[in-house]
């Protein structure tokens, strides 16, 4: 596994160069750049085989994903028009082969729809992989990727526990120097009441509307706010995981008409799937304002009764079933 991260981490940081200029690189039908360094032996890959990909997923600086700290991506080959999409350049490869591939973010954002806030239209997505192995029976890759996933999930275990006390030192840091008082939560959400608010109290099972903003931590750069006008407020029942856990936890500090900001660590968050930053093991923090809080959702509006038609009035037909 070493092996394979120092080889990712070099293939990505020369094809980071080489990207900038486009050189070298090929176009698929849908304008997909790749490239491809052959360095694999045997037939090339075909349609039914799995292909084992070990990979790196680079955003300007940042990494999305990496099979260093996750597992090995799978892909069952098939016949694939011009989507725009890596799998395009499956059946050009051998086992041992490496490549290349840059999504220009403006175009994947017109083929394939929204983009996370994260990504900007001048942005390049690019993703560099190595085969580490090709199966001709789904039984032999399924067999393979339930081991890699017991490995991966042995190692993501190490990492998620060894992160909780650097992580929550930096919260606690930042505490600590900009005089900021709070109260932790019991399961490590570290909770600023502004205002504690004069209404009924938040709780398990209570129906609230909250106002929030949504920092990444520590650059505090907003990524989701709704405090502005014309914007509804969030409705979520409290206790029903429905929210991360940070949130479940440290609204109960505050009742109707509450204020405060919710400094959340990872693991209260979205763990070891990347955050509204696009990163993992992300520390957040909201700044909330709870405006309702209720036993129950709202009723609906009943929908209203057709008004009745006069008499002698003609009626809509009956159609039938084509």
């Amino acid at each position: 596994m070493k092996k394979t991260t120092l080889f990712l981490s070099a293939l990505s940081v020369l094809f980071l160069a080489s990207a900038c200029k486009n050189s070298g690189f090929k176009k698929t039908k849908s304008g997909l750049m790749y490239k491809i360094i052959s360095s694999g032996s045997g037939s090339l890959v075909k349609r039914g085989d799995v292909i084992k990909l070990s990979y790196v997923h680079k955003l300007r600086d940042s990494v999305l994903g990496s099979s260093a700290d996750q597992m090995p991506f799978y892909a069952k080959v098939d016949s694939v028009g011009p989507v725009y999409d890596p799998q395009e350049i499956f059946t050009m490869l051998r086992k041992g082969d490496s490549a290349v591939v840059i999504r220009l973010a403006d175009s994947l954002a017109k083929k394939q729809g929204m983009l996370p806030e994260f990504i900007k239209p001048k942005d390049k997505l690019i993703l560099s992989f190595k085969v580490l192995e090709v199966f001709t029976a789904d039984s032999l890759a399924q067999k393979d990727q339930m081991a890699e996933m017991q490995q991966a999930q042995a190692r993501q275990k190490v990492k998620f526990e060894s992160l909780k006390g650097p992580k929550v030192k930096e919260i606690e840091d930042y505490l600590a120097k900009n005089n900021i008082k709070t109260q932790k939560a019991p399961q490590g959400t570290f909770v600023e009441v502004k205002d504690p608010g004069n209404g009924p109290q938040v709780d398990s099972g209570k129906y609230c509307s909250i106002r929030y903003t949504g920092k990444s931590f520590p650059s505090m750069k907003v990524f989701e706010s709704n405090m502005e006008g014309g914007k509804p407020p969030f409705d979520v029942t409290i206790g029903t995981h429905a929210v991360i856990p940070g949130w479940d936890e440290g609204l109960k500090f505050f009742k109707k008409g509450g204020k405060g900001t919710l400094y959340i660590p990872y693991f209260q968050a979205y763990g070891a799937q990347p955050g509204p930053g696009g990163v993992q093991y992300e520390n957040l923090v909201f700044d909330v304002e709870v405006v309702n809080v209720s036993d129950s959702a709202p009723k609906q509006p009943a929908m209203p009764m057709p008004p009745p038609q006069a008499q002698g009035q003609p009626q809509p037909q009956q159609h039938q079933g084509h």
